[in-house]
């Protein structure tokens, strides 16, 4: 079980990643885009990933893009629920 730190680290992650490739998970979880489970599943995913510090770098300069880096284990769910 991942502590409370790392959850709410990635949990940060996920969601500036969204907001960055223009998605709204709360509205896609409302619209039904989006089960609640999913997102949660989106932020166990992300705490999977080796190298946090390098998605932080990289949305510290990318807060509004095309789409995710490559690398991020959430890459085809954002994809999915870009408008």
């Amino acid at each position: 079980m991942q502590s409370p730190k790392v959850l709410k680290r990635h949990a940060s992650l996920v969601d500036r990643m969204a907001r960055a490739v223009g998605v709204d998970l709360e509205e896609s979880a409302m619209c039904g885009d989006l089960k609640f489970d999913e997102i949660a599943d989106a932020v166990l995913t992300c705490t999977g990933c080796s190298n946090p510090e390098h998605c932080e770098s990289w949305l510290s300069v990318n807060d509004s893009a095309g789409a995710a880096p490559g690398y991020c284990r959430n890459t085809e769910l954002l994809k999915r629920l870009k408008p």
